[in-house]
């Protein structure tokens, strides 16, 4: 009974090791993640870039024409609304129906 105590109780410490160890490594991973988002956000409030509720027609006149407006997506049902993506050099604009919702820092090439 005693071999059966003790190495139940060494399976039990193993597991226990090896959980704090994940667990370990899951933080060291999300708080790099985490510093990395803290910087992309950190330079989206640097930039001057839409801001959530204007319209197409103020975004045109305060920031100029898009280098490209990409296709509609949604726009199916109300569930879905239409959502317009216009890409400027640097930051793409995303609206929902003719309103803005987010403006984003593009990824650098190869980084998408």
């Amino acid at each position: 009974m005693n071999k059966l105590l003790v190495a139940s109780l060494a399976s039990s410490l193993a597991l226990a090791a090896a959980g704090t160890c994940l667990a370990q490594t899951t933080t060291t991973v999300t708080t790099k993640g985490d510093v990395l988002l803290m910087q992309q956000v950190h330079k989206e409030h640097q930039l001057d870039l839409p801001k959530r509720g204007q319209s197409m027609a103020q975004v045109l006149k305060q920031f100029g024409a898009p280098l490209q407006k990409l296709d509609t997506r949604g726009g199916d049902s109300a569930k879905h609304p239409p959502i317009n993506r216009w890409v400027y050099a640097g930051y793409t604009v995303y609206f929902e129906r003719n309103h803005v919702i987010h403006a984003v820092i593009n990824p650098p090439p190869g980084n998408s």
